[in-house]
């Protein structure tokens, strides 16, 4: 996976991701030699958020409120990169695929009747939900697509031939922007759970290393 700009503000953490990262570092207090295993991890965690009251929750939620006020501040202070080409806010932005659709239908309807569900399992649902669709399903995102893909190269001749696209009025454009903007935050998510899985993972195995030497040595001093 390609690495974007490394000035960019880390993404905002969810109050569910506040509190699995408070979970594993209480486990690694509790058991620092003890590598953890994630995806027991995970439904654990999991499992004890769902049984968690409001009251509880309202910690991480406060968590929450303030990481998302440091990232839209850190945002405006946020500047392209070097050389980067500003887009016109305008400019035709081109349609979704069927699958994005399927899943902007789709998506909220998962994570309000699976509350804590990973990104990483909402994907994987949604990419089992979609394989089990027949044509004539799949047909109709199709469809849709085909319409928004008509009318956005229209809108791109427009905008080339005036310079200029006011589509903050267009209702196709305002349905498949908000579509979108939602598959552009969870895939950078999406990015982001998968470095924070690497690095896990890297931790793990220097955790596994230390354990296995410190095993060896012990034996050593009981030969």
């Amino acid at each position: 996976m390609a690495k974007g700009d490394p000035k960019k503000p880390k993404g905002k953490m969810s109050a569910y991701a506040f509190f699995v990262q408070t979970c594993r570092e209480e486990h690694k207090k509790k058991n620092p030699e003890v590598p953890v295993n994630f995806a027991e991890f995970s439904k654990k965690c999991s499992e004890r958020w769902k049984t968690m009251s409001g009251k509880e929750k309202s910690k991480f939620d406060e968590m929450a409120k303030a990481d998302k006020v440091r990232y839209d501040r850190e945002m405006k202070d946020y500047g392209p990169a070097k050389g980067g080409k500003k887009k016109d806010p305008n400019a035709p932005k081109r349609p979704p695929s069927g699958f994005f659709l399927f899943c902007s239908e789709f998506r909220p309807k998962i994570k309000s009747t699976n509350p804590g569900i990973s990104i990483g399992d909402v994907a994987k649902k949604l990419g089992e939900m979609w394989n089990n669709l027949n044509d004539s399903e799949k047909q109709a995102y199709i469809t849709k697509v085909a319409k928004l893909k008509e009318k956005y190269e229209k809108d791109v001749a427009d905008y080339k031939s005036k310079g200029k696209f006011d589509g903050a009025k267009d209702p196709a454009k305002v349905a498949w922007k908000k579509v979108e903007e939602e598959d552009e935050e969870d895939e950078e998510e999406e990015e982001e759970e998968v470095e924070e899985e690497q690095e896990e993972e890297e931790e793990e195995e220097d955790e596994l290393k230390k354990t296995v030497y410190l095993s060896k040595k012990k034996k050593k001093k009981v030969e």
